[in-house]
């Protein structure tokens, strides 16, 4: 399909002229102070998420101008290629389809019909492993999306997970992770899944044949029953000797393949009612973001206002601030979400981008990060928008503790709105610091679907603007390929032909 890439439209340079007449020098508090309606105009409720974007450095005639920006690069013509199966991943001539994943059965698609078989059979399996009482370890063996959506998913939902059945997960192929989870745990009673769509990736197959050595070395002797493959490569997974697998589609990339059979631990964790309402609720937000007009489009509207930030005020990062401590490992998962989708220097057509793409993504929750970074945050030379998510309801009865949460994200949010002026210097606070703040009435899975589609659709949002192709992450491959020669010289001392820098660092690492 053709794309019109944003810097070649009209509303791009009405945008600049924008920012340049007063959208530089917008003032938050003023705005508010000056505007009642302000904050209902950029608050709105989407499934299960409460948005409220009024601390944003936006008003109402630049958000217009970005609804034109989004229609001009045809946003919506290129969100329904996707939902309609186009192969819209251009360059490795893929459709994008993880949506399919959490829509209903439709008996007329066959990709839906494969879909729900799988979906069917992994839910089966997840709840045979719940109740069985013999195994009480799960050890996920999986990297970048085989790894950090179910280990941020099954850490959110820890408060529906079974009591008796304890999770891990492996990614780094630095063996002092996989030896921490095996001094843990013990052959007789640990279930290992081996997640990799060829089951030829390197690290985790070098972590699984490294796990099955020690189940073995520790008299483990029923592979079969102590080890499953989210895989395609059924021959491989056979020959390994495991005989239960679970495979997906090539239309499902890795870092959004956490609705696919790569969710088997979070089913474990949460049974097959959670993770069909986990999937209910990205369902949902699909088709939010599918069926809603621009203005009232959440994703759309953030990942326009991401646009305005990056490319118009020159911010180069955001920072992710969960008010919940089960949200941990939600900022790391983002991070790959959208840096390895839009971290690109090209567009669709791979000419040279002009503009800037992805923001670096950071964070940690709150109340931790700010005894960390808030300071930077508050006080610093740069500003960094910050998104703060929190939760309504606790699920927990400790007295006290939740209110105290909520009341510091709030204020956090206040004091980087407001600041405050000293005349000290030291302690003066410039404010006009801008942040969005979401609200989950409850952590549960069907607002954790929800919020992880929410952001899915904001980066698509974001890449369609800029016109990449945010499916793809060929950045990832030179350093593996380099990684596989590197490692024969470091065996084989052999330097020649290396840059010095790197020839060095052999013979150091090697003790020369």
């Amino acid at each position: 399909m053709t794309r019109t890439r944003c810097d070649r439209t009209a509303a791009w340079q009405q945008l600049q002229q924008k920012f340049d007449r007063s959208g530089a020098t917008l003032d938050l508090r003023d705005a508010l102070a000056r505007d009642p309606g302000r904050v209902p105009h950029f608050s709105q409720q989407a499934p299960h998420v409460f948005a409220d974007l009024s601390k944003n450095l936006v008003d109402a005639e630049t958000e217009q101008m970005l609804f034109a920006l989004a229609r001009e690069t045809g946003l919506e013509t290129y969100r329904d290629a996707m939902f309609a199966g186009e192969r819209i991943n251009n360059t490795e001539d893929r459709a994008v389809k993880h949506w399919l994943l959490r829509a209903p059965r439709h008996a007329a698609d066959p990709d839906s019909v494969a879909v729900h078989e799988t979906l069917d059979a992994m839910l089966r399996y997840a709840d045979r492993v719940r109740a069985d009482a013999a195994i009480t370890d799960v050890v996920n063996i999986g990297i970048g999306g085989s790894d950090l959506g179910p280990q941020m998913a099954v850490a959110a939902l820890e408060s529906f997970a079974a009591a008796d059945k304890r999770l891990h997960f492996v990614s780094n192929i630095d063996g002092h992770e996989l030896a921490a989870v095996l001094r843990r745990v013990r052959p007789h009673s640990t279930l290992f899944l081996v997640a990799s769509k060829t089951f030829t990736t390197l690290e985790t197959m070098t972590n699984a044949r490294s796990a099955r050595a020690w189940f073995e070395a520790q008299g483990g002797t029923d592979i079969a029953r102590h080890f499953a493959a989210l895989t395609t490569n059924v021959e491989a997974a056979r020959q390994f000797g495991i005989t239960t697998t679970f495979g997906f589609w090539d239309w499902v990339g890795g870092r959004y393949s956490l609705w696919s059979a790569i969710g088997l631990p979070v089913a474990i964790a949460v049974g097959a009612d959670g993770f069909r309402e986990l999937l209910v609720g990205a369902h949902a937000m699909d088709e939010h973001f599918r069926t809603e007009p621009l203005q009232r489009n959440l994703p759309a509207r953030l990942g326009l206002l991401d646009v305005w930030y990056r490319n118009f005020h020159g911010f180069t990062s955001r920072s992710i601030a969960p008010y919940h401590s089960a949200l941990r490992r939600l900022p790391a998962y983002l991070q790959q979400l959208e840096m390895e989708s839009n971290g690109k220097g090209v567009d669709a057509q791979g000419q040279p981008l002009a503009f800037g793409t992805s923001p670096v993504l950071w964070g940690e929750p709150g109340t931790n990060g700010q005894h960390a970074y808030f300071q930077m945050l508050h006080q610093g030379t740069d500003r960094v928008p910050v998104e703060f998510i929190a939760v309504r309801q606790p699920a927990h009865a400790l007295d006290g503790h939740h209110a105290l949460l909520l009341a510091n994200a709030i204020a956090q949010s206040q004091a980087l709105m407001q600041g405050k002026a000293d005349a000290g210097g030291h302690r003066n606070f410039p404010g006009n610091r801008p942040s969005t703040f979401f609200v989950l009435d409850e952590l549960r899975p069907a607002s954790l679907g929800a919020l992880l589609a929410l952001y899915e659709h904001r980066v698509f949002t974001s890449g369609a603007v800029w016109g990449i192709d945010s499916f793809d992450q060929w950045g990832v491959e030179l350093g593996k390929v380099l990684a596989g020669e590197i490692a024969k010289r470091l065996g084989s001392g052999s330097v020649e032909g290396l840059d010095a820098s790197s020839a060095a660092l052999v013979q150091r690492l090697r003790g020369v």
